[in-house]
């Protein structure tokens, strides 16, 4: 979450940088935050001069019982007791303003950085930039889900069956594909240099908070309320708590993790020709990649993630783009966001397989992350993550662009992970 001390110090970028995000009400939020922390400062001032007056009262009281003066005494010792009452009420006036000002911060989205254009949807997103080369299919090529269907690789009827809509069941080379798919991007992950975290599936709110999920997308997540967890909705949950209330020593820095998991989202209101077999799913698989770091050195290990994410689908020989994210298209706790998009050739459509944000200081306040400089100060960290990359989509490009009359032909670097060329 954005500091008190930004939006008190530098309120009109502030409120800039929510109105490039498109927040409804910035000026009324942003408002009714300074109004409560000046009832905060005023209350911690008089408290603080009402303590002292205290404690020079009890020191004279002493003096008093010493003087054998008690009726003096006992007059001075009313004083201090209505003085007690009153710290009672200025420090439950103080912690009232200051949960108040808690609270809202949690409803303010991260500010955009000033690199991140103006916009409100996917319509104004920036290509940065494309490569690889789309596939021409014949008349006859056929969509994933028709593929999956004839070569028996997923049965979505099964899963509607055993769960509902939306949680399909992957057979024989499909199951092995994804199996394929997880290994192949943690291995690329580990020789990058990213130490692999097997995590939970399944989070408290403390974590949900932390990382932004709380109280934005409480409606997204499949909340277990017996025991009051979550399902994770991506491995950054998890992964990135494991620094939450941690003070880590700058040489330490960047730390950079990687983790599959299970993803399970809600995806509430999603409805169409966009949500047609593995476009948009309940639970789906991705190796994700986290890093921790430095302010200083965070726009750069940015730029190595998002090689990275490249490095991927460009070894997988799917055609892509990169986009940069309008302010109103990012989500609500990124700084900057680059998306990236495959070319599913029997849709004739892009779909977005990996999302690369860095968020600054926003999770880092909200966990307290911080780490400790070369001056012995503590400082918040950076944080930053991205897919690397989510399986269904990355499935549905490869089944469709590589069809062939034979059968379908497996990229060349997943050969030795699937243990067969083609699908037939």
């Amino acid at each position: 979450m954005l500091t008190l001390k930004v939006i008190t110090q530098e309120t009109e970028k502030v409120l800039k940088g929510l109105e490039k995000k498109h927040f409804k009400n910035a000026k009324e939020t942003i408002d009714q935050v300074l109004e409560l922390d000046k009832v905060r400062r005023a209350s911690q001032g008089e408290l603080d001069a009402t303590l002292q007056q205290s404690k020079q009262l009890a020191a004279k009281i002493g003096q008093l019982m010493k003087e054998k003066n008690i009726a003096e005494a006992e007059e001075v010792k009313k004083q201090v007791a209505e003085l007690k009452e009153k710290s009672k009420a200025l420090e439950t006036a103080m912690e009232e303003a200051a949960g108040k000002i808690q609270e809202i911060l949690y409803t303010i989205p991260n500010l955009p950085n000033d690199s991140v254009p103006e916009g409100y949807g996917a319509e104004d997103n920036v290509t940065e930039r494309e490569g690889g080369i789309k596939p021409q299919l014949g008349e006859d090529a056929l969509p994933h889900w028709d593929l999956a269907k004839k070569y028996d690789l997923i049965d979505f009827e099964l899963g509607v069956k055993i769960t509902g809509a939306g949680f399909p069941v992957y057979k024989g080379k499909g199951a092995r594909l994804q199996r394929a798919l997880i290994n192949f991007f943690l291995d690329e992950a580990r020789d990058a240099g990213y130490l692999e975290i097997e995590p939970p599936y399944v989070v408290n709110e403390a974590s949900g908070y932390g990382t932004g999920q709380l109280p934005d997308k409480e409606g997204q997540m499949y909340h277990c309320k017996l025991d009051d967890f979550y399902l994770i909705p991506t491995a950054e949950v998890p992964v990135t708590n494991i620094y939450r209330d941690v003070i880590l020593d700058e040489k330490s820095l960047p730390i950079k993790n990687c983790a599959y998991s299970a993803c399970f989202r809600r995806e509430a209101g999603s409805y169409g020709k966009d949500v047609r077999g593995l476009n948009r799913l309940h639970q789906f698989n991705k190796v994700e990649i986290v890093r921790i770091d430095t302010p200083e050195h965070s726009y750069e290990s940015l730029d190595e993630m998002i090689a990275h994410v490249e490095g991927l689908v460009q070894k997988l020989e799917l055609p892509y783009r990169i986009l940069r994210l309008c302010g109103g298209d990012m989500s609500f706790t990124s700084s900057i966001t680059f998306d990236f998009e495959v070319y599913s050739a029997a849709q004739e459509r892009w779909l977005e397989v990996s999302s690369v944000s860095n968020f600054e200081s926003y999770q880092a306040n909200r966990l307290k992350c911080r780490y400790r400089n070369a001056d012995k100060k503590t400082e918040l960290c950076h944080t930053l993550n991205g897919s690397a990359l989510a399986l269904p989509r990355i499935v549905a490009a490869i089944l469709e662009n590589n069809q062939t009359p034979e059968g379908i032909r497996i990229p060349k670097v997943l050969v030795p992970y699937c243990g067969f060329d083609i699908i037939d």
